[in-house]
């Protein structure tokens, strides 16, 4: 089942699933869904909750949803661990927030075309620690719905724990 954290919807028969489905089944993003994210979900489980909510948020506002939805999906599409990469770092070297969004457009692009659009909201996803500023607004929303997941996530793993 399909479902974007904090949502009933099973989202494979919604109409944010024909915007992804050329490549949410990827194995490129099944390599993800073993990889921990923001300590309790995967990073596939983050992508796809930033991906939902970035599309239901542009669909509102009248915005391009099918590029939010996928750039969503491809955010963090990387596959190095960040905690060792901090470690290992070397002086002079990007930091993991700059690095993996620029490594995560590479990869995208490799899995499927993705338009301009699509690749500002991935490299400018961790504004404002990444420089320069976002071109469109989609890319300032995929950014806030980027740190909302995350701050849901964290949250929802206390929770579970504190149960």
């Amino acid at each position: 089942m399909l479902k974007a954290i904090c949502s009933k919807k099973e989202l494979s028969s919604d109409s944010y699933y024909s915007c992804v489905s050329d490549i949410i089944n990827s194995t490129e993003l099944d390599k993800l869904k073993e990889i921990t994210h923001h300590i309790s979900t995967t990073r596939f489980q983050h992508c796809l909750n930033v991906s939902y909510y970035t599309y239901l948020i542009c669909k509102k506002l009248h915005l391009d949803a099918r590029a939010a939805a996928r750039a969503g999906l491809l955010h963090d599409l990387f596959y190095y661990d960040r905690k060792k990469y901090n470690k290992n770092k070397t002086k002079g070297q990007l930091s993991h927030s700059s690095m993996h969004s620029r490594m995560a457009a590479e990869n995208a692009s490799m899995l499927t075309d993705i338009t301009a659009l699509e690749r500002d909201m991935i490299e400018k996803h961790m504004w404002p620690v990444t420089r320069p500023l976002p071109k469109y607004k989609e890319s300032y929303i995929i950014t806030i719905t980027d740190k909302y997941c995350a701050i849901l996530e964290f949250c929802i793993s206390r929770i579970k724990t504190a149960l």
